[in-house]
Protein backbone atom coordinates (compact mmCIF):
# COMPACT_ATOMS: atom_id res chain seq x y z
CA UNK A 1 0.00 0.00 0.00
CA UNK A 2 1.30 3.51 -0.80
CA UNK A 3 -0.35 6.29 0.77
CA UNK A 4 -0.43 9.70 -2.23
CA UNK A 5 -0.76 13.44 -0.88
CA UNK A 6 -3.01 14.84 -3.53
CA UNK A 7 -4.51 18.07 -3.60
CA UNK A 8 -1.64 20.52 -2.55
CA UNK A 9 -2.33 24.66 -3.00
CA UNK A 10 -3.24 27.62 -1.15
CA UNK A 11 -5.54 28.14 1.90
CA UNK A 12 -6.90 24.81 0.91
CA UNK A 13 -10.90 23.55 1.44
CA UNK A 14 -10.28 20.12 0.35
CA UNK A 15 -7.44 17.36 0.36
CA UNK A 16 -7.39 13.78 -0.60
CA UNK A 17 -5.14 11.09 0.53
CA UNK A 18 -5.12 8.48 -2.15
CA UNK A 19 -4.48 4.34 -1.11
CA UNK A 20 -3.08 2.05 -3.31
CA UNK A 21 -3.14 -1.98 -2.42
CA UNK A 22 -3.84 -4.58 -4.16
CA UNK A 23 -6.99 -7.16 -4.44
CA UNK A 24 -7.49 -10.21 -6.29
CA UNK A 25 -4.30 -9.25 -8.31
CA UNK A 26 -5.04 -6.34 -9.30
CA UNK A 27 -3.98 -2.70 -8.04
CA UNK A 28 -6.63 -0.76 -6.62
CA UNK A 29 -7.25 2.99 -5.13
CA UNK A 30 -8.95 4.40 -2.60
CA UNK A 31 -9.30 7.91 -1.34
CA UNK A 32 -9.71 9.60 1.69
CA UNK A 33 -11.15 12.97 1.43
CA UNK A 34 -9.64 15.30 4.33
CA UNK A 35 -12.64 18.09 3.94
CA UNK A 36 -12.02 19.74 7.72
CA UNK A 37 -8.23 19.84 7.63
CA UNK A 38 -7.07 23.54 8.89
CA UNK A 39 -3.45 24.42 9.96
CA UNK A 40 -4.99 23.98 13.55
CA UNK A 41 -6.05 20.17 13.30
CA UNK A 42 -3.88 17.86 16.00
CA UNK A 43 -2.69 15.57 13.32
CA UNK A 44 -3.08 12.73 16.01
CA UNK A 45 -6.25 12.84 16.54
CA UNK A 46 -7.21 13.09 12.90
CA UNK A 47 -5.16 9.86 11.92
CA UNK A 48 -6.81 8.24 14.67
CA UNK A 49 -10.12 9.30 13.55
CA UNK A 50 -8.90 7.95 9.84
CA UNK A 51 -7.71 4.74 11.31
CA UNK A 52 -10.70 3.90 13.25
CA UNK A 53 -12.63 4.32 10.04
CA UNK A 54 -10.41 3.14 6.88
CA UNK A 55 -9.14 -0.67 8.01
CA UNK A 56 -6.32 -0.03 4.78
CA UNK A 57 -4.65 2.32 7.51
CA UNK A 58 -3.50 0.28 9.75
CA UNK A 59 -0.81 1.21 13.04
CA UNK A 60 2.21 0.92 11.37
CA UNK A 61 1.06 3.31 8.59
CA UNK A 62 0.29 5.82 10.73
CA UNK A 63 3.21 7.50 11.37
CA UNK A 64 3.71 7.89 7.23
CA UNK A 65 -0.42 9.19 7.47
CA UNK A 66 0.50 11.75 9.76
CA UNK A 67 3.90 13.06 8.29
CA UNK A 68 1.53 13.75 4.91
CA UNK A 69 -0.92 15.46 7.00
CA UNK A 70 2.12 17.87 8.53
CA UNK A 71 3.36 18.44 4.97
CA UNK A 72 -0.82 19.16 3.58
CA UNK A 73 -0.92 22.06 6.92
CA UNK A 74 2.41 23.57 6.08
CA UNK A 75 0.89 23.78 2.90
CA UNK A 76 -2.26 25.37 3.47
CA UNK A 77 -0.15 28.27 4.90
CA UNK A 78 1.47 29.34 1.84
CA UNK A 79 0.20 31.57 -0.78
CA UNK A 80 -0.49 30.62 -4.42
CA UNK A 81 0.80 32.96 -6.92
CA UNK A 82 0.82 30.19 -9.48
CA UNK A 83 0.05 31.42 -13.15
CA UNK A 84 -0.85 28.81 -15.85
CA UNK A 85 1.91 28.57 -18.73
CA UNK A 86 0.26 27.33 -22.20
CA UNK A 87 2.05 23.58 -22.34
CA UNK A 88 1.01 21.66 -25.94
CA UNK A 89 -2.21 21.48 -28.05
CA UNK A 90 -3.32 18.62 -29.24
CA UNK A 91 -5.06 18.28 -32.09
CA UNK A 92 -7.58 15.76 -31.05
CA UNK A 93 -10.26 14.62 -33.24
CA UNK A 94 -10.74 15.16 -37.42
CA UNK A 95 -14.63 17.09 -35.75
CA UNK A 96 -15.42 19.66 -33.07
CA UNK A 97 -15.29 18.09 -29.49
CA UNK A 98 -17.60 18.06 -27.16
CA UNK A 99 -16.41 17.43 -23.90
CA UNK A 100 -13.50 17.02 -21.72
CA UNK A 101 -12.53 15.34 -18.40
CA UNK A 102 -10.06 14.43 -16.08
CA UNK A 103 -9.47 11.44 -13.90
CA UNK A 104 -8.89 12.28 -10.16
CA UNK A 105 -5.16 12.35 -10.35
CA UNK A 106 -5.20 14.39 -13.66
CA UNK A 107 -2.71 12.05 -14.52
CA UNK A 108 -4.99 11.40 -17.66
CA UNK A 109 -8.37 13.09 -19.33
CA UNK A 110 -10.45 12.15 -21.95
CA UNK A 111 -12.50 13.75 -25.05
CA UNK A 112 -15.78 13.07 -26.55
CA UNK A 113 -16.32 14.11 -30.55
CA UNK A 114 -18.36 14.43 -33.49
CA UNK A 115 -15.77 11.98 -35.02
CA UNK A 116 -17.95 9.46 -32.83
CA UNK A 117 -14.81 8.90 -31.01
CA UNK A 118 -13.46 8.83 -27.36
CA UNK A 119 -10.02 9.58 -26.83
CA UNK A 120 -8.11 8.99 -23.74
CA UNK A 121 -4.43 11.07 -23.22
CA UNK A 122 -2.02 11.21 -20.80
CA UNK A 123 -1.71 14.96 -19.58
CA UNK A 124 2.10 15.36 -19.29
CA UNK A 125 2.94 13.56 -22.01
CA UNK A 126 0.14 14.64 -24.10
CA UNK A 127 0.16 11.30 -25.87
CA UNK A 128 -3.32 9.34 -27.01
CA UNK A 129 -3.54 6.16 -25.31
CA UNK A 130 -6.57 4.77 -26.57
CA UNK A 131 -8.88 5.31 -29.13
CA UNK A 132 -12.34 4.37 -27.74
CA UNK A 133 -14.54 2.98 -31.00
CA UNK A 134 -17.64 1.68 -31.65
CA UNK A 135 -20.67 4.93 -31.37
CA UNK A 136 -22.14 5.25 -34.38
CA UNK A 137 -22.83 8.94 -33.74
CA UNK A 138 -21.49 12.14 -31.81
CA UNK A 139 -19.97 11.22 -28.56
CA UNK A 140 -21.47 13.73 -26.42
CA UNK A 141 -21.55 12.74 -22.41
CA UNK A 142 -17.94 11.16 -20.99
CA UNK A 143 -17.09 10.80 -17.44
CA UNK A 144 -14.39 8.30 -15.45
CA UNK A 145 -15.69 6.64 -12.60
CA UNK A 146 -13.74 9.04 -10.07
CA UNK A 147 -12.19 8.26 -7.55
CA UNK A 148 -11.16 5.13 -9.04
CA UNK A 149 -10.14 6.23 -12.56
CA UNK A 150 -10.51 2.62 -13.81
CA UNK A 151 -13.45 3.06 -16.16
CA UNK A 152 -14.93 5.23 -18.55
CA UNK A 153 -18.86 5.61 -19.66
CA UNK A 154 -19.25 7.52 -22.83
CA UNK A 155 -23.14 8.67 -24.21
CA UNK A 156 -23.85 9.23 -27.93
CA UNK A 157 -26.13 10.33 -29.85
CA UNK A 158 -26.92 7.04 -31.52
CA UNK A 159 -29.25 6.46 -28.25
CA UNK A 160 -26.39 4.02 -26.84
CA UNK A 161 -24.16 4.79 -23.43
CA UNK A 162 -20.86 2.25 -23.54
CA UNK A 163 -18.71 1.25 -20.50
CA UNK A 164 -15.32 1.48 -21.05
CA UNK A 165 -11.95 -0.09 -19.25
CA UNK A 166 -10.04 2.83 -18.96
CA UNK A 167 -6.25 0.70 -18.73
CA UNK A 168 -6.84 -1.24 -22.07
CA UNK A 169 -9.72 0.84 -24.12
CA UNK A 170 -11.84 -2.45 -24.69
CA UNK A 171 -15.29 -1.91 -24.39
CA UNK A 172 -17.19 -4.03 -21.21
CA UNK A 173 -20.73 -3.13 -22.09
CA UNK A 174 -22.87 -0.82 -24.44
CA UNK A 175 -26.34 0.06 -22.66
CA UNK A 176 -29.06 -0.20 -25.00
CA UNK A 177 -32.67 1.05 -24.31
CA UNK A 178 -32.93 4.88 -24.69
CA UNK A 179 -35.07 5.70 -27.83
CA UNK A 180 -33.26 9.09 -28.31
CA UNK A 181 -29.61 10.58 -27.87
CA UNK A 182 -27.77 10.43 -24.79
CA UNK A 183 -26.82 13.96 -23.87
CA UNK A 184 -25.57 13.86 -19.87
CA UNK A 185 -24.52 10.46 -17.65
CA UNK A 186 -22.31 9.83 -14.78
CA UNK A 187 -21.15 7.49 -11.96
CA UNK A 188 -22.25 7.01 -8.93
CA UNK A 189 -19.60 7.31 -6.28
CA UNK A 190 -19.31 3.93 -5.31
CA UNK A 191 -18.81 3.32 -9.40
CA UNK A 192 -21.57 0.58 -8.87
CA UNK A 193 -24.15 2.64 -11.41
CA UNK A 194 -24.08 4.66 -14.74
CA UNK A 195 -27.17 7.31 -14.64
CA UNK A 196 -27.96 8.77 -18.38
CA UNK A 197 -30.01 11.28 -19.49
CA UNK A 198 -31.58 11.46 -22.80
CA UNK A 199 -33.69 13.59 -25.20
CA UNK A 200 -36.65 10.97 -24.85
CA UNK A 201 -37.40 12.33 -21.70
CA UNK A 202 -35.92 9.92 -19.32
CA UNK A 203 -33.12 8.96 -17.16
CA UNK A 204 -31.98 5.15 -16.99
CA UNK A 205 -29.70 3.50 -14.28
CA UNK A 206 -27.22 0.89 -15.24
CA UNK A 207 -25.61 -2.16 -13.77
CA UNK A 208 -21.63 -1.91 -14.05
CA UNK A 209 -21.01 -4.85 -13.30
CA UNK A 210 -23.55 -6.84 -15.42
CA UNK A 211 -24.10 -4.43 -17.94
CA UNK A 212 -27.86 -4.47 -17.20
CA UNK A 213 -30.54 -1.99 -16.37
CA UNK A 214 -31.72 -1.43 -13.25
CA UNK A 215 -34.28 0.67 -13.39
CA UNK A 216 -36.11 3.91 -15.91
CA UNK A 217 -36.86 7.18 -13.99
CA UNK A 218 -39.69 8.71 -15.94
CA UNK A 219 -41.82 11.76 -15.04
CA UNK A 220 -39.88 14.30 -17.11
CA UNK A 221 -42.29 15.52 -20.15
CA UNK A 222 -39.14 17.21 -21.80
CA UNK A 223 -35.36 16.19 -22.78
CA UNK A 224 -33.26 15.55 -19.26
CA UNK A 225 -30.00 18.10 -19.55
CA UNK A 226 -28.18 17.07 -17.01
CA UNK A 227 -27.89 14.78 -13.92
CA UNK A 228 -25.86 14.78 -10.66
CA UNK A 229 -25.23 12.03 -7.82
CA UNK A 230 -25.08 13.16 -4.06
CA UNK A 231 -22.05 12.06 -2.77
CA UNK A 232 -23.00 9.24 -1.03
CA UNK A 233 -24.94 7.98 -4.12
CA UNK A 234 -27.99 7.72 -2.52
CA UNK A 235 -30.04 9.96 -4.44
CA UNK A 236 -29.57 11.52 -8.08
CA UNK A 237 -31.07 14.52 -9.32
CA UNK A 238 -32.11 15.71 -13.14
CA UNK A 239 -32.51 18.82 -14.96
CA UNK A 240 -35.10 18.89 -17.91
CA UNK A 241 -36.25 21.05 -20.64
CA UNK A 242 -39.55 20.91 -19.30
CA UNK A 243 -38.46 23.62 -16.74
CA UNK A 244 -38.52 21.16 -13.77
CA UNK A 245 -35.97 19.38 -11.93
CA UNK A 246 -36.67 15.75 -9.86
CA UNK A 247 -35.12 14.31 -7.21
CA UNK A 248 -35.00 10.42 -7.35
CA UNK A 249 -34.34 8.03 -4.45
CA UNK A 250 -31.62 5.36 -6.32
CA UNK A 251 -32.54 1.82 -4.41
CA UNK A 252 -35.89 2.00 -5.18
CA UNK A 253 -35.97 4.39 -8.98
CA UNK A 254 -38.70 5.84 -7.09
CA UNK A 255 -39.06 10.16 -7.65
CA UNK A 256 -39.14 11.27 -4.16
CA UNK A 257 -39.49 15.49 -5.21
CA UNK A 258 -40.67 17.65 -8.04
CA UNK A 259 -38.78 21.35 -7.81
CA UNK A 260 -41.00 23.27 -9.62
CA UNK A 261 -41.00 27.50 -9.69
CA UNK A 262 -38.05 27.71 -12.84
CA UNK A 263 -39.58 29.54 -15.60
CA UNK A 264 -37.27 27.98 -18.57
CA UNK A 265 -35.51 24.98 -19.31
CA UNK A 266 -32.88 23.54 -16.81
CA UNK A 267 -29.15 24.27 -17.55
CA UNK A 268 -27.15 22.40 -15.12
CA UNK A 269 -28.41 20.93 -11.48
CA UNK A 270 -25.46 19.70 -8.63
CA UNK A 271 -25.38 18.51 -5.09
CA UNK A 272 -23.51 20.66 -2.95
CA UNK A 273 -20.70 17.98 -0.73
CA UNK A 274 -22.96 17.29 1.84
CA UNK A 275 -25.60 16.06 0.06
CA UNK A 276 -28.02 18.83 1.94
CA UNK A 277 -28.72 21.23 -0.78
CA UNK A 278 -29.37 21.34 -5.14
CA UNK A 279 -28.33 24.16 -7.24
CA UNK A 280 -29.89 24.54 -10.70
CA UNK A 281 -29.62 26.74 -13.40
CA UNK A 282 -32.12 28.35 -15.82
CA UNK A 283 -32.65 29.63 -19.06
CA UNK A 284 -35.16 31.84 -16.83
CA UNK A 285 -32.06 34.05 -16.29
CA UNK A 286 -31.95 32.77 -12.48
CA UNK A 287 -30.47 30.15 -10.25
CA UNK A 288 -32.38 28.26 -7.52
CA UNK A 289 -31.38 26.46 -4.37
CA UNK A 290 -33.03 23.93 -3.14
CA UNK A 291 -33.37 21.62 0.25
CA UNK A 292 -32.89 17.90 -0.86
CA UNK A 293 -34.64 16.73 1.86
CA UNK A 294 -37.74 18.44 1.82
CA UNK A 295 -37.67 19.63 -1.92
CA UNK A 296 -38.51 23.18 -0.63
CA UNK A 297 -37.16 26.05 -2.89
CA UNK A 298 -34.74 28.24 -0.19
CA UNK A 299 -33.27 30.56 -2.42
CA UNK A 300 -33.27 32.83 -5.78
CA UNK A 301 -29.98 34.00 -7.31
CA UNK A 302 -30.43 37.02 -9.89
CA UNK A 303 -29.21 39.50 -11.28
CA UNK A 304 -27.94 37.91 -14.40
CA UNK A 305 -29.56 39.20 -17.65
CA UNK A 306 -29.29 36.51 -19.99
CA UNK A 307 -29.88 32.64 -19.53
CA UNK A 308 -27.45 31.43 -16.96
CA UNK A 309 -25.64 28.30 -18.71
CA UNK A 310 -23.84 26.72 -16.05
CA UNK A 311 -23.71 26.58 -12.31
CA UNK A 312 -22.00 24.57 -9.49
CA UNK A 313 -20.76 24.69 -5.86
CA UNK A 314 -16.72 24.97 -4.88
CA UNK A 315 -16.10 21.57 -2.78
CA UNK A 316 -16.46 23.07 0.86
CA UNK A 317 -20.29 24.15 -0.52
CA UNK A 318 -20.02 27.37 0.97
CA UNK A 319 -19.78 28.99 -2.36
CA UNK A 320 -22.12 28.97 -5.87
CA UNK A 321 -20.64 30.22 -8.70
CA UNK A 322 -22.68 30.70 -12.15
CA UNK A 323 -22.35 31.17 -15.76
CA UNK A 324 -24.59 33.38 -18.26
CA UNK A 325 -25.04 34.40 -22.08
CA UNK A 326 -24.89 37.88 -20.61
CA UNK A 327 -20.89 37.18 -20.89
CA UNK A 328 -20.25 37.82 -16.91
CA UNK A 329 -19.94 35.07 -13.80
CA UNK A 330 -21.18 35.79 -10.40
CA UNK A 331 -20.12 34.32 -7.13
CA UNK A 332 -23.02 33.64 -4.51
CA UNK A 333 -23.25 32.84 -0.55
CA UNK A 334 -24.63 29.86 -0.12
CA UNK A 335 -25.71 30.84 3.15
CA UNK A 336 -26.61 34.46 2.93
CA UNK A 337 -27.86 33.86 -0.50
CA UNK A 338 -25.88 37.13 -1.56
CA UNK A 339 -24.00 38.07 -4.83
CA UNK A 340 -20.35 38.28 -2.89
CA UNK A 341 -18.38 39.59 -6.58
CA UNK A 342 -19.33 39.66 -10.51
CA UNK A 343 -17.01 38.70 -12.87
CA UNK A 344 -16.82 40.96 -16.12
CA UNK A 345 -14.13 40.59 -18.90
CA UNK A 346 -15.16 38.38 -21.80
CA UNK A 347 -16.95 39.59 -24.24
CA UNK A 348 -19.17 36.46 -25.54
CA UNK A 349 -21.35 34.13 -23.81
CA UNK A 350 -19.81 31.90 -20.74
CA UNK A 351 -20.75 28.19 -21.04
CA UNK A 352 -18.36 26.81 -18.68
CA UNK A 353 -17.62 27.34 -14.65
CA UNK A 354 -15.67 25.78 -12.58
CA UNK A 355 -14.10 26.27 -8.85
CA UNK A 356 -10.09 24.80 -8.34
CA UNK A 357 -10.50 22.16 -5.63
CA UNK A 358 -8.92 24.87 -3.18
CA UNK A 359 -11.91 26.97 -3.85
CA UNK A 360 -9.57 30.32 -4.36
CA UNK A 361 -10.24 30.40 -8.41
CA UNK A 362 -12.19 29.95 -11.01
CA UNK A 363 -12.37 28.94 -14.79
CA UNK A 364 -14.81 30.32 -17.42
CA UNK A 365 -15.02 29.13 -21.21
CA UNK A 366 -16.97 31.37 -23.76
CA UNK A 367 -17.57 31.78 -27.55
CA UNK A 368 -15.31 34.61 -27.27
CA UNK A 369 -12.54 32.01 -27.85
CA UNK A 370 -10.88 32.33 -24.65
CA UNK A 371 -10.51 30.66 -21.12
CA UNK A 372 -10.28 33.31 -17.80
CA UNK A 373 -9.10 32.17 -14.40
CA UNK A 374 -10.77 34.45 -11.66
CA UNK A 375 -9.53 35.44 -8.04
CA UNK A 376 -12.89 33.80 -6.08
CA UNK A 377 -12.16 37.04 -3.33
CA UNK A 378 -11.78 39.85 -5.45
CA UNK A 379 -13.55 38.48 -9.05
CA UNK A 380 -10.19 39.83 -10.41
CA UNK A 381 -9.47 38.80 -13.71
CA UNK A 382 -5.63 36.85 -12.87
CA UNK A 383 -5.35 35.48 -16.68
CA UNK A 384 -7.00 35.40 -20.14
CA UNK A 385 -5.52 31.68 -21.28
CA UNK A 386 -5.78 32.60 -25.40
CA UNK A 387 -4.91 30.95 -28.29
CA UNK A 388 -8.09 28.80 -29.67
CA UNK A 389 -9.33 30.27 -33.01
CA UNK A 390 -12.92 29.29 -32.03
CA UNK A 391 -15.64 29.16 -28.85
CA UNK A 392 -14.15 27.42 -25.90
CA UNK A 393 -17.17 25.37 -24.35
CA UNK A 394 -15.41 23.08 -22.15
CA UNK A 395 -12.72 23.41 -19.56
CA UNK A 396 -11.37 21.52 -16.52
CA UNK A 397 -8.83 22.04 -13.85
CA UNK A 398 -7.06 18.78 -12.57
CA UNK A 399 -7.60 17.20 -8.71
CA UNK A 400 -4.89 19.15 -7.55
CA UNK A 401 -5.60 22.30 -9.02
CA UNK A 402 -2.17 23.20 -11.24
CA UNK A 403 -3.56 22.24 -14.59
CA UNK A 404 -6.38 23.41 -16.65
CA UNK A 405 -7.78 22.11 -20.03
CA UNK A 406 -9.39 23.55 -22.13
CA UNK A 407 -11.40 22.14 -25.43
CA UNK A 408 -12.53 24.45 -28.16
CA UNK A 409 -14.50 24.15 -31.25
CA UNK A 410 -11.88 24.33 -33.24
CA UNK A 411 -11.53 20.53 -32.57
CA UNK A 412 -8.08 20.97 -30.64
CA UNK A 413 -7.85 20.61 -26.34
CA UNK A 414 -5.02 22.44 -24.68
CA UNK A 415 -2.77 21.78 -21.67
CA UNK A 416 -2.08 24.52 -19.09
CA UNK A 417 -0.13 24.23 -16.47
Amino acid sequence: MIVIPVGLGDHILTYCIILEYEKGGFVRTKSIDLLDLTPETNPDELVAEIGQSEPLITESRSDQVKQLILRLQQKQGQQDHHRFCFSKELKAHILPLTNVAFDKSGSRFITGSYDRTCRVWDTASGTELHTLEGHRNVVYAIAFNNPYGDKIATGSFDKTSKLWCAETGKCFHTFRGHMAEIVCLAFNPQSTLVATGSMDTTAKLWDVETGEEVATLTGHAAEVLSLCFNTVGSQLVTGSFDHTVAIWDVASGRRVHILMGHTGEISNVQFNWDCSLIVTGSMDKTCKLWEAVSGKCVASLVGHKEEVLDVCFDLSGQLIATASADGTARVFSATTHQCLVTLKGHDGEISKICFNPQGSRLLTASSDKTARVWDVQSGVCLQVLEGHTDEIFSCAFNYEGEIIITGSKDNTCRIWH
